[in-house]
């Protein structure tokens, strides 16, 4: 048996080949990621005596060029989490670090696994942009949120407590109405030196030319503001500068995260499982997208205990002789993305109270005086065991030929 052991970074990858006991094939060399240097891979992997599998760490994009490419070429392809591969074989007395010794320790760790290691599947066109774009969505939130709580503390030096004045919820192009008012009454003074009846006139005007409705007790909430509180900074060009700036970054950041959405939205239509996660308790349409997105196909797990462990919600046994310890925290080794999806759905279910197995479980788990945390991460597994069945049920009523396969 031949294990290829290959080391992938970005637009490169560190190769070497070895058989058990110590036997090298080929020495670590390095190749691009080019069409001309993988054809030559693939036809030299494929000349070997026996059986050749090729194995590789997961590096979140960067080795998808060349597993893709070789596992189209017919070559048996096995993706191994990072995690996996740091902790196999450590040498506490010598710890040292190259491409090559790294090449060297996959292909080791492949001869050790062979008959463990699990042939690597590449995603469908669309679930893999689906994936991409809702990375993408999480990325551009964070960035909204920072760049919001940057806002918000500007304003409180040149117009404190005006975001406590505007309730109003995001609109359909991201926009919110407390955003777009300090863009244009950036400063307290911009108000507070016009008279009110002034005032009322120009927000109404505001109001109808940007889409938003008129309230006069808003109106007259935003004025006692701008009488009550003093400014910090002066009303200068600089302090305009740096308002209106962030106020065009938040709304470009927000419009961009719509178009996102709505783009995963319609790739989420090709999913066949959708209709049963929208189905699911406190799933609105944008969670069950996100949770497809980052799941993908559920056939890629065997049972549900792998869909848990995959994504960290699983908590690692601990025992040794007569210690049993119980109660450590979760692996967290899998997607964040979906944690966050899933903290969001049962936060809903919390609010609601639904009829649901999710809810009574985590319900259970309070009442055992267990912390909110604890009952939380229950509620993870719970859910995912819970999604396992349910999606699987429907995909082998809808499709029971390629559910069997």
């Amino acid at each position: 048996m031949n294990a290829v052991g290959i080391d992938v970074a970005k637009g490169k990858s560190m190769i070497t080949i070895r058989q058990p006991l110590g036997v090298v094939i080929v020495k670590p060399y390095e190749i691009l990621h080019t069409v001309s240097e993988l054809e030559k891979l693939a036809d030299f992997l494929k000349s070997l005596n026996g059986e050749t599998r090729v194995i590789m760490e997961n590096t979140g994009v960067y080795h998808l060029p060349i597993a893709d490419y070789l596992q189209e070429a017919g070559i048996y392809v096995s993706v191994v989490n990072a995690k996996e591969i740091h902790g196999y074989d450590r040498n506490p007395l010598r710890k040292y670090k190259t491409d090559k010794a790294d090449a060297k320790k996959i292909a080791e760790y492949g001869i050790a696994k062979w008959v463990k290691l699990h042939q690597y599947l590449p995603h469908e066109d669309n679930r893999r942009q689906l994936q991409v774009y809702n990375r993408q969505y999480c990325h551009y939130s964070k960035i909204k949120t920072m760049l919001k709580n940057n806002l918000d503390a500007l304003l409180e030096q040149v117009f404190p407590q005006i975001k406590q004045s505007f309730t109003s919820q995001i609109r359909d192009n991201g926009h919110e109405k407390w955003v777009d008012f300090v863009g244009k009454f950036w400063h307290c003074e911009c108000v507070s030196s016009l008279s009110e009846a002034k005032f009322h006139e120009k927000f109404s005007k505001w109001c109808h030319k940007n889409g938003y409705h008129y309230r006069k007790a808003q109106a007259i909430n935003i004025y006692a503001v701008s009488q009550k509180y003093s400014a910090i900074l002066p009303k200068d060009e600089f302090a305009e500068m740096l308002i209106k700036s962030a106020v065009a970054q938040i709304n470009s950041i927000a419009e961009t995260q719509v178009a996102i959405l709505r783009k995963m939205k319609a790739l989420a239509q090709s999913m066949p499982e959708l209709e049963a996660v929208i189905d699911m308790s406190c799933v609105g349409e944008t969670l069950a997208v996100q949770v497809i997105a980052e799941i993908g196909d559920i056939n890629r797990f065997d049972r549900k205990k792998s869909l848990t462990g995959y994504f960290g919600v699983d908590s690692p046994a601990d025992q040794s002789g007569t210690v049993n310890r119980q109660g450590k925290p979760v692996t967290k080794s899998g997607s964040p993305h979906l944690r966050r999806a899933l903290f969001l759905i049962l936060l809903n279910m919390l609010r609601v109270k639904p009829d649901d197995d999710v809810y009574h479980f985590m319900m259970k788990k309070k009442s055992e005086k267990k912390k909110f945390l604890v009952y939380m991460v229950a509620g993870f597994t719970k859910f995912l065991r819970v999604y396992y069945g349910r999606v699987k049920e429907y995909l082998s009523k809808s499709s029971p030929i390629s559910y069997c396969q």
